[in-house]
């Protein structure tokens, strides 16, 4: 089974089993990672807004406009920002690293910690 890394904002690291098909958030949200994703996944908020580490980015399907449009309300917007709920896991992604945004809610709260 592929592996893949969530990172904290203050850099702690959780690298997890992370089953192809399943999204980012589903992932997260199975090993008690605190993204919020307040949406569920239907692509009406940003609240699971992510930094792809680079090297995995290009990777990745190009985000829809849908989705850049979500981006757009994020705070905190690099060029590797993408939602969590929007990325499939593949095998190809093996081994990729996400570092969680620090506006993430859940995180400022401390849930799932």
């Amino acid at each position: 089974m592929p592996k893949m890394t969530f990172i904290t904002p203050d850099g702690a690291r959780r690298e997890v089993d992370a089953p192809v098909g399943q999204s980012l958030l589903e992932i997260a949200r199975a090993n008690d990672v605190p993204i919020e994703g307040a949406c569920d996944g239907s692509l009406s908020c940003a609240t699971c807004h992510i930094h792809v580490d680079q090297e995995y980015y290009a990777r990745l399907e190009a985000p829809s406009e849908d989705e850049e449009d979500m981006l757009d309300l994020a705070l905190g917007v690099t060029k590797f920002s993408r939602l969590g709920c929007q990325i499939q896991m593949t095998e190809a992604l093996n081994g990729l690293a996400v570092t969680l945004s620090e506006e993430t809610v859940n995180w400022k709260k401390g849930v799932g910690t």
